[in-house]
């Protein structure tokens, strides 16, 4: 009975107000840090394709840099499985501190990577090997976090806590893209050529140890199984995550996958890949094109939380189709409006609006994700789906956008991949079983 008792405090110790409080800030910040980390290189694609890829053409060096790019999400799956099912056998805590520390260590090989001028190809295949570290972390990194944050929820909040996910995605693409847009105006073109477009990669260094600190004081949520408990088939099979996914729930797989890539897709285009485009495509000026990415993460990142609210009351699959519903109407006018009569206001207006919808269909997604999986996979299963539906589909979409404007000669290419990915993704909504308010460890683990 004693034993009991003295238990007992620590497992209510999980669920208060101020630990909660303390999961939801130490999840932002450190998850802002790494995708700050892992997207400020989209943001210098337009300096960085000169200097290592020189011989190439204009066409080609953004091309190449935004294969550069891509090659990270070729990681994500096997980061997600491999740290996924790390954090379900280990802690979330330990798996979200080893993403930290990794993507560190891509920040610090690109940082150092020498120009085409220096080395030669050596620095080009230094790059890749940083986006391959950087996107081995990234993998891991939201399978972890988002099960941290809808563990320590409340069923009827869930959606609230999770959508901190989103949010500090958000701020780290906002940091990343004001980083570089006050270098940039700081700075002269030869300056920012010669050493300029390190600077980010060097704070994404520095910033690890800060992340790393505050995640270390996280209260863990997976309940290690005890010496007596270990012994039995049920709790030693939970030690084998990543082969009960794939043995018990390929069905939540596939449907996990299909969901996530329309706002994955959407995140890319909006998100990164529109400064390019409007600097490429539409003579936009660069300093401009980044204002416009500070905006969208800036809205992603205020309203993000209310969004998580209203899923929370609502239920999140209607949420997701109409935002969703209203993306695909809104794409084709915004973009014929923008393309008509190119400038820095109508990009804002049409990036702040694309923003608003991006946030409506990701953040409900980012919870559904997580229950989907009972707890003892629940990591793994998220990661593996968020994985590999960003892998190619999201990683990739700036290559396949680049590619298509170029075959078609057609500026409006990057909307109708838009309307077509997020209409295939809107589907399988139907075959989801919505869990808003439900208790979602109820199940076998």
């Amino acid at each position: 009975m004693s034993i009991a008792i003295a238990a007992a405090p620590g497992r209510q110790d999980l669920h208060t107000p101020a630990m909660r409080r303390r999961v939801i800030a130490g999840t932002t910040i450190g998850n802002a840090l790494e995708f700050f980390d892992f997207t400020v290189f989209t943001f210098l694609m337009l300096v960085i394709g000169p200097l290592f890829f020189p011989a190439a053409s204009g066409y080609g060096q953004l091309l190449l840099t935004t294969a550069t790019f891509g090659v990270g999400f070729l990681m994500r799956p096997v980061g997600g499985m491999l740290i996924g099912s790390y954090a379900d056998r280990h802690g979330r805590r330990a798996a979200m501190t080893l993403t930290l520390w990794l993507m560190g260590l891509g920040c610090a090989l690109i940082a150092a990577a020498p120009t085409h001028a220096q080395m030669g190809a050596a620095g080009p295949v230094l790059m890749v090997l940083a986006r391959l570290v950087q996107g081995f972390a990234a993998g891991g990194e939201v399978g972890a976090s988002t099960t941290l944050l809808v563990e320590h929820a409340p069923p009827e909040k869930r959606g609230f806590y999770s959508s901190w996910q989103f949010g500090s995605q958000s701020l780290g693409v906002m940091l990343g893209a004001l980083t570089v847009a006050l270098l940039t105006a700081a700075l002269t073109r030869e300056q920012m050529q010669a050493w300029g477009w390190r600077v980010p990669f060097v704070i994404g260094i520095l910033t690890v140890p800060v992340g790393a600190y505050i995640r270390r004081n996280l209260e863990e949520t997976l309940e290690q199984p005890s010496r007596a408990s270990a012994a039995q088939p049920a709790a030693s099979a939970g030690h084998q995550p990543l082969r009960r996914v794939f043995a018990e729930h390929k069905a939540l797989v596939v449907k996990g996958i299909l969901l996530v890539i329309g706002g994955m897709v959407c995140a890319q285009i909006i998100g990164f890949y529109m400064p390019a485009y409007a600097n490429k495509e539409l003579g936009l000026p660069a300093t401009s094109t980044l204002s416009a990415s500070v905006v969208l993460g800036a809205i992603g990142f205020l309203i993000a939380p209310f969004v998580g609210m209203l899923a929370d009351r609502v239920g999140r699959k209607k949420v997701i189709f109409w935002s969703r519903a209203a993306t695909v109407c809104a794409l084709l006018p915004c973009f014929q409006w923008l393309v008509s009569a190119p400038s820095t206001g109508r990009l804002m207006t049409v990036i702040a609006l694309l923003a608003v919808l991006l946030a409506l269909q990701t953040a409900p997604v980012i919870t559904m994700l997580p229950e989907l999986f009972p707890k003892a996979v629940r990591t793994t299963g998220m990661s593996v789906v968020y994985g590999l539906g960003i892998s190619v589909f999201g990683g990739f979409a700036q290559f396949f956008v680049t590619w298509l404007l170029h075959v078609t000669g057609n500026p409006m290419a990057p909307a109708w991949y838009l309307m077509v990915t997020v209409t295939l993704s809107t589907v399988v909504l139907f075959w989801i079983r919505d869990r808003t308010g439900h208790e979602i460890d109820t199940r076998e683990a």
